[in-house]
């Protein structure tokens, strides 16, 4: 019993040629099928399809084979990369080939669903014989088409076609069904020609009184149809626009900041009373505007005593005050620019500051004194 099978008779000639080039390999090598599969990491029945010419074996499987046979893999290669592309034309000639019998399937199907006789067999014979075209005796009338394998029809001579087989624009665009005429008139059965029913143009020509068509009315539903989204559309637009302006001056509404009241104080520290204009006139100390609050800013030297101009930031006020002083030496604080004028006069503990005066920053104030000596002078 030979050990291998024969070749399909419809395999390609370049795939036979490789597929007998792996057998020899096998052959060769003295290796079982078994074997061959255990060292390239192929089963066993991939190596029997690959030999026996029913599968194209991958590249990689050919390289491993080549590696176990001690055959140069670069060869081998060559022959696969000839036999794949083989392959792949039988593949594509199969598909095609399956294609058209699908096809040709397709339309014998078709051909079993034609047209039926009618009654008084004239598109037919009665017995639902062979459907066969009738030759008009003056020539020159085009047959209807029928299914694939359907011999086509011709209408009788001297009657008008079916209004299927019109072409587009007319009586089929105007909405009669097959073998109904204008006006919903129907053939009788006894095909003398009269039309029963509707008010339609009958075969002598006489008018009918029937409705509109039915495509009329599709038509006039259609652009009813549009008119109103064309105006839903609009109403929509417009609406848009309107919640967007809307929506635009209320954030242009909230974009605008509160007034606040100039007379509100901001929130001070603890200990502080006062702030501004609210400090006018008043002690410095007892607001809780000196220590920590307060700094010197300018100073100058007037005899022995010394002018210091005391500047709060918190409570944005300022005073004057003397140090090293004599009793009866006076001191004053006036803002740049204005007409008021604080004062503050030494005593027994030898020094004095007056009371507060409003100002946005200590530049603003200027110290000045007399002494009892009758020396002035001002800080800058």
């Amino acid at each position: 019993m030979p050990r291998w099978r024969a070749l399909p008779d419809e395999l390609d000639p370049q795939v036979r040629e490789f597929a007998s080039q792996l057998r020899r390999l096998v052959d060769r090598s003295g290796l079982s099928i078994a074997a061959v599969a255990d060292r390239t990491g192929y089963s066993k029945t991939s190596w029997e399809r690959y030999l026996n010419g029913r599968l194209l074996a991958p590249k990689r499987a050919i390289v491993t084979l080549a590696e176990v046979t001690g055959t140069n893999p670069v060869h081998l290669t060559t022959m696969w990369e000839l036999a794949e592309r083989a392959w792949s034309r039988s593949e594509m000639r199969h598909d095609m080939t399956m294609e058209a019998i699908r096809i040709s399937q397709a339309r014998a199907a078709l051909g079993e669903f034609g047209p039926t006789a009618t009654k008084n067999g004239k598109n037919g014979s009665a017995g639902g014989g062979s459907r066969t075209a009738a030759r008009p005796s003056g020539g020159g009338a085009t047959g209807v088409a029928g299914p694939a394998g359907v011999a086509p029809t011709v209408p009788p001579q001297g009657q008008a076609p079916l209004a299927d087989s019109l072409p587009y624009g007319g009586e089929r665009e105007q909405g009669f069904r097959p073998g109904e005429r204008a006006g919903g008139g129907v053939p009788h059965a006894d095909g003398a020609g009269a039309y029963a029913g509707g008010g339609g143009r009958g075969p002598a020509g006489q008018p009918g009184t029937g409705g509109g068509s039915p495509d009329r009315q599709r038509r006039k539903r259609r652009l009813t149809m549009f008119l109103a989204g064309v105006v839903g559309a609009l109403v929509v637009i417009a609406a848009a626009v309107y919640l967007t302006d809307a929506g635009k001056g209320e954030k242009d509404d909230d974009a605008k900041p509160e007034a606040t009241p100039t007379s509100s104080a901001p929130e001070l520290p603890a200990g502080v009373e006062c702030s501004g204009k609210d400090c006018t006139g008043k002690d410095p100390e007892a607001m809780g505007c000196g220590g920590e609050f307060a700094r010197t800013t300018d100073s100058v030297l007037v005899g022995q005593a010394k002018i210091e101009v005391r500047y709060s930031e918190t409570c944005g006020a300022a005073w004057a005050r003397i140090t090293q002083a004599t009793p009866g030496d006076e001191v004053r604080i006036q803002q740049a620019g204005a007409t008021g004028v604080q004062k503050g006069t030494v005593n027994a503990d030898l020094d004095a500051y007056t009371p507060m005066v409003a100002v946005t920053k200590a530049s603003e104030a200027k110290a000045c004194a007399t002494l009892k000596a009758g020396q002035k002078g001002c800080t800058q």
